[in-house]
């Protein structure tokens, strides 16, 4: 048994009630017995297939990726056609039409889009059964956290997406809010150079977007990219053949975050 979009109200917090909100997710969990897997890696999809020298995510580690929701949504859709259950946490824009057109199994989806201070409560909770999460941590954590969120993360063999946000500025008055990468990350996955088409001097329909994505791992230090359409034509991710990708773009958008109002997640979420 588990949680899909039918308990997306309980999780979501209103008021003061973010203390109840984990309790009764730790309720759910408790119902969910998931044995802790067998396989090393987690699928990727196929346009992703020579990104990593496993071609997978490793299960037990946490990589650093991009904060962009079709990035996330994109590592997230072929675990979830696999029949894995997948999470997200504090990404409140994220749109579940889009999450579908990934792939993604929504009654398999658990969204805690909300979670507050208590984001690495939540997701410390649900490493003990869901095997693959992503997360946009709402502050700093300390190094014993990391290190006891890791150890829970190699004992469940569960594998954990940590949008990055800013780095956090020198001096005495630095945010504590802004980070960047993730302590004791196995590797980063990131998204650049986006160019969304379509769209003319102001007027236009979004297309989609072409974007590169490089990672990096602690085994394979060299960087390793790939240059894919995200969305694709059919929402999903799809790879760019080598005389696209060498096609002028129409516009170019900056490519930290899907940015609202001129690019599809304005739409689709």
């Amino acid at each position: 048994m588990g949680i899909g979009l039918d308990a997306v109200t309980a999780l979501s917090p209103v008021g003061d009630s973010r203390a109840g909100e984990v309790l009764r997710l730790r309720r759910e969990i408790s119902r969910m017995q998931r044995r802790r897997s067998e396989h090393p890696l987690l699928p990727l999809d196929p346009a992703f297939s020579t990104l990593l020298p496993e071609e997978g995510l490793q299960t037990g580690a946490a990589y650093t990726v991009s904060p962009s929701p079709s990035l996330v949504l994109a590592l997230l859709g072929e675990a979830s056609r696999k029949g894995l259950w997948c999470a997200v946490v504090g990404m409140p824009t994220l749109g579940i039409e889009a999450a579908a057109a990934f792939g993604i199994a929504l009654p398999r989806l658990i969204l805690v889009p909300e979670p507050g201070e208590r984001w690495l409560a939540a997701t410390s909770a649900l490493a003990e059964v869901v095997p693959l999460i992503a997360v946009q941590p709402g502050g700093r954590v300390r190094d014993s956290d990391v290190s006891r969120l890791s150890a829970r993360l190699r004992d469940r063999g569960c594998t954990l997406l940590v949008a990055e946000g800013p780095v956090a500025e020198e001096g005495p008055v630095a945010d504590s809010s802004r980070f960047g990468e993730w302590p004791q990350s196995e590797g980063s996955i990131r998204l650049h150079d986006q160019h969304w088409h379509g769209i003319g001097e102001g007027w236009g329909l979004i297309e989609g977007s072409t974007a590169t994505v490089t990672a990096r791992t602690r085994r394979s230090p060299a960087p390793s990219s790939v240059r894919v359409r995200l969305p694709g034509s059919r929402g999903a991710v799809e790879a760019v053949l080598p005389e696209l990708a060498a096609l002028p773009p129409l516009r170019e958008v900056d490519a930290s975050a899907d940015t609202p109002g001129t690019g599809y997640w304005a739409a689709a979420g």
